[in-house]
């Protein structure tokens, strides 16, 4: 049972510690997953959208979520998943897109709608910044990701699908 008082932004920075399962280097508050939280006396719902409805990670993030909150003391917790309006990539932070960059993995450029633009824009390597880039695979290790390569730097790398 809780015997402190717990405020909203205690479980925001207790959220930004639960890391993605897929991409472990951030969490789900960067990349735009947790979308809210609220707080009524002792019950906490948060609301998150998936990168993809069918993510194979969501019964992992649920259960990272609440073994969280549970170190909080806070052991009424609802994970509630909103999927309109469906997750999109501009919510990626510039932190998370940072990291992301740090661990190869090209962040999506920032499309704020115009999805087709950013599809036919060139693709920047995370290692040389080049863009003589080329794709070698829609289909990366998850659904959302695709597989370049730099003819500059001769590095394979991923890109995180812009949604």
């Amino acid at each position: 049972m809780q015997t402190q008082v717990v405020t909203e932004q205690e479980i925001w920075d207790a959220l930004d510690e639960v890391v993605d399962p897929e991409i472990p280097v951030v969490s789900l508050v960067e990349m735009g997953i947790i979308r809210a939280v609220i707080l009524d006396g002792a019950r906490v719902v948060v609301t998150m959208t998936p990168t993809f409805s069918g993510c194979p990670a969501l019964e992992v993030m649920e259960g990272d979520i609440k073994a969280r909150l549970a170190q909080m003391g806070l052991e009424d917790v609802r994970v509630e998943k909103a999927l309109d309006p469906p997750w999109s990539s501009d919510w990626i932070s510039d932190a998370a897109r940072a990291k992301l960059k740090g661990i190869g993995l090209a962040p999506p450029r920032v499309h704020g709608g115009d999805f087709i633009a950013v599809l036919d824009a060139p693709v920047t390597c995370p290692y040389c910044d080049s863009f003589n880039t080329s794709i070698k695979n829609s289909f990366g290790p998850t659904p959302c990701r695709m597989i370049f390569y730099c003819n500059n730097c001769q590095q394979p790398f991923e890109l995180f699908k812009p949604l």
